[in-house]
């Protein structure tokens, strides 16, 4: 199936490990020129670029830390003059930090909304300008489930990235007229290098929670956000769509 991304640009924050990796391949395989963000993963992110380039496609690895409006700015700027413009903003960064609500610190709080929720304001404001002006931009926002239900130990994380689900439904409103798509994809518990030893240590438990008996793979996400930043996509917007094994129903 031709998902319509040839001559496309997207850019994937947080795209050089696990989701982001599988969801910058996707889009290349569907024609899009993709800029790989990372922040301190450089070697993933180039190889990312890396493997996109050995198949045919046009790929860069660009820094910045989506909390620094001013590093957003200029992460754009080199995608949209590299890359050839700018159609398809994948916020797929984050920061979680799993502990009780009550043991956590201000510090704890500033650092995960920074990242959760500015840093997709951020991406958002300065991409924006461009994805309008393309006439059929996408924006894809990645979160948890526990932004929609709530989970034990992710207060702070599932208090952003609610603030982000809002934030899509907004632009969604705002942005349409101009042809522009705002999505979000809530995610169950996805298996990444991140979380792997806890995941370990809790898997049975885990696994009982999902009606599917599994727990999800990077790759489950990557074709539903390809979907979404694609020509057949483009009557999609306002939504959030769980990807999660049956997590939550609602």
């Amino acid at each position: 199936m031709d998902l319509g991304l040839t001559g496309k640009v997207a850019l994937v924050t947080g795209g050089a490990r696990d989701v982001g990796r599988e969801i910058a391949l996707s889009l290349a395989a569907e024609g899009a020129a993709v800029a790989v963000n990372y922040n301190s993963s450089a070697a993933g992110a180039e190889q990312v670029a890396a493997e996109i380039k050995a198949k045919g496609g046009r790929a860069i690895a660009v820094k910045a830390d989506i909390s620094d409006f001013g590093a957003v700015k200029r992460m754009v700027e080199e995608t949209a003059n590299t890359l050839g413009g700018l159609n398809i903003l994948v916020n797929n960064a984050g920061l979680v930090i799993r502990k009780r609500f009550l043991d956590t610190s201000q510090d704890e709080w500033r650092r995960q909304l920074a990242v959760c929720l500015d840093g997709t304001i951020h991406c958002c404001h300065a991409a924006g300008p461009l994805l309008e002006a393309g006439k059929n931009g996408r924006i894809i926002s990645l979160m948890g489930d526990s932004s929609r239900v709530g989970e034990s130990g992710l207060a702070i994380a599932a208090a952003g990235r609610a603030g982000v689900i809002a934030l899509m439904k907004s632009l969604a409103k705002e942005m349409g007229r101009s042809g522009t798509t705002a999505n979000s994809v809530s995610l169950g518990l996805v298996e990444t290098a991140h979380d792997r030893d806890w995941v370990e240590a809790n898997r049975e438990k885990l696994v009982r929670l999902y009606p599917l008996r599994r727990l999800g793979q990077a790759g489950d996400v990557a074709p539903m956000v390809t979907l979404l930043a694609s020509d057949a996509g483009g009557w999609i917007t306002g939504q959030t769509i769980s990807i999660s094994g049956g997590f939550s129903m609602v």
